[in-house]
């Protein structure tokens, strides 16, 4: 179970006593609670890339070098390269049935609508429900829209483009064909409505081309309808637990919790302490409850390895005038969108496996996101790829306290295709170095966030270049307060020594891959548009009444 945005400082068991979150707490009571769990990216895309693989973004072309980070389109020719073997393709190998239910936000097609490479069931998974792309502002109406300013320009060129030339080709067809008056008439028909499909693509109707459920291949809903899009992804994972219980499965719950606009159905609406956002952490730990609850009821419990995290840490930039709508990272600083900052990238991670793994235990070790990958590989008797390097270490040995270390000695903290911070777990020592290389510039006013810019930037003028890079020893000052100084340091050039060191010896181990974020990858191609209806007015609703049938306790 992965959610998505939420803070490390966002849940009971890992510190928050004003947000209830009873059936994750209870989790980590029965299982193992990780405190130093990296995401190996503080982004979307990136990082759920790395958590398929077990490996570095930018080792499959996930990591972007210009300012689009994430896949902005379920109409983009990016996403998760077809020669990537996740650890859901793994398990389909040993013979488990394969599920994903939630969000997806790794592609759907290349070079035409139907070819699906990119498609969560070209990855390993047999069975898919949920969004291709991720929520924005724009699937809820009266929300703001969320893509930027500059983008929208650049679309609007594009689609500018695209009009120009459709008609240049259009009207020299009809050119001899007939009369002037009626190719006068034809032509200015054609500009009026090539004129309204540029617009629609580049601001009207994003919700109606990125706000959509599938079933596999097929669209269910065009936009999604938010207030029982939380009925549908219960029932779907409930109903994938009944339909393989007496097999092996692979259940991937992706939660659309808690990005905004934080849809929230009425039952929680208002209960929280901390508003819209509150509510909705809330009604994920709820939704966590009950799928537990189904892995229980089918008797499964014990037999059962579960895992529940998020991919990165919470947005500090996301407010709607004064009401913060993104999460906490309790005591560390940044977020979202913030390479190096622990805020970003140090995220929840708990285990339960009853009688295989002790419970009420807490493991204070470098753990990755990345690691999953490795792990689940070895649980179900397969075998890592072997053709490639695996950046994520089973988990296993830690999780049973057969080893007291993790096997993680340095992890790379990257923002796009940029190193910016590096973590040493120096091996025979209690000291956790972190180098920071390049840091945003937060905004003067704010508490440690970019606001005004959206997500913080990873190069240019909003960021900082460190020579010598900061320095921290996260065992003595985890909230990266204090940078450290060869006065009060004796190690400093010593640890900066070895840290450059480690990292040139990881990008000696990278190779040029395509790009899958370039700005050609993920811009807007009408021709790789999922539709359902006529395009471009694509529309559908095929649930009916279906969403109420599930039992909730």
């Amino acid at each position: 179970m992965l959610a998505d945005d939420l803070g490390i400082g966002d849940i009971g068991c890992y510190g928050n006593n004003t947000m209830k979150t009873p059936n994750i707490d209870q989790l980590a009571k029965e299982g193992v609670k990780l405190t130093q769990h990296i995401a190996a990216a503080s982004l979307c895309t990136p990082s759920r890339a790395a958590f398929l693989t077990g490996r570095y973004p930018i080792r499959s072309g996930m990591a972007s070098s210009n300012a689009y980070r994430a896949l902005q389109w379920n109409a983009g020719s990016g996403g998760l390269p077809v020669n990537e073997t996740t650890f859901a393709k793994v398990l389909h190998q040993q013979g488990y049935a394969t599920g994903l239910v939630g969000k997806w936000h790794q592609g759907v097609n290349c070079d035409s609508v139907n070819d699906y490479c990119h498609h969560p069931l070209n990855h390993g998974f047999d069975y898919f429900y949920g969004m291709p792309f991720t929520l924005l502002n724009n699937c809820q109406d009266n929300k703001p829209p969320e893509l930027d300013a500059a983008f929208q320009a650049k679309l609007w060129f594009y689609t500018q483009l695209i009009a120009f030339a459709a008609l240049t080709v259009l009207a020299g067809k009809i050119t001899g064909l007939v009369s002037v008056t009626w190719k006068s008439a034809v032509f200015f028909s054609l500009c009026g409505f090539l004129f309204f499909a540029s617009w629609y693509s580049s601001y009207g109707f994003v919700k109606y081309w990125n706000c959509i459920l599938m079933r596999n291949y097929d669209i269910t809903e065009q936009p999604m309808k938010l207030e029982r899009t939380v009925s549908l992804i219960l029932k779907e994972a409930v109903s994938f637990i009944q339909s393989n219980k007496h097999r092996p499965f692979l259940l991937f719950v992706s939660f659309l919790h808690v990005h905004t606009p934080l849809f929230t159905t009425e039952r929680f609406h208002g209960k929280s302490r901390h508003g819209l956002y509150g509510d909705n952490v809330e009604e994920m730990d709820w939704l966590v409850g009950q799928i537990l609850d189904a892995i229980d009821n089918e008797g499964l419990r014990n037999n059962t390895f579960a895992y529940f995290a998020s991919d990165h840490g919470g947005q500090l930039e996301a407010q709607e005038g004064p009401i913060q709508l993104g999460g906490w990272n309790g005591i560390y600083k940044g977020g979202k969108g913030m390479g190096g900052w622990e805020g970003g990238i140090r995220v929840p991670g708990i285990f339960r496996w009853p009688g295989m793994i002790p419970a009420n235990t807490v493991v204070d070790e470098p753990t990755s996101l990345m690691d999953i990958y490795p792990t689940v590989a070895h649980l179900a008797g397969g075998a890592v790829a072997q053709d490639r390097i695996i950046d994520g270490k089973d988990l296993l040995p830690l999780l049973q306290q057969k080893v007291k270390h993790s096997e993680h000695e340095f992890m790379f903290h990257y923002c796009g295709s940029y190193v910016h911070a590096v973590r040493w777990h120096q091996k025979g020592s209690d000291a956790l170095w972190k180098a920071h290389y390049v840091t945003p510039i937060f905004h003067p006013k704010g508490a440690g966030a970019c606001y005004g810019k959206g997500i913080c930037p990873c190069f240019g003028e909003g960021v900082t270049r460190h020579d010598p890079p900061l320095l921290f020893d996260l065992s003595r000052d985890p909230s990266e307060t204090t940078p450290l100084s060869p006065d009060t340091e004796p190690l400093f050039h010593a640890v900066l020594k070895r840290i450059e060191e480690a990292v040139q010896e990881h990008r000696r181990t990278l190779t040029p891959v395509p790009q899958q974020l370039s700005f050609r990858n993920i811009m807007w191609k009408p021709w790789l548009q999922p539709c359902c209806g006529t395009f471009p007015f694509c529309w559908c609703d095929k649930e009916g009444a279906s969403v109420h049938s599930v039992k909730v306790s």
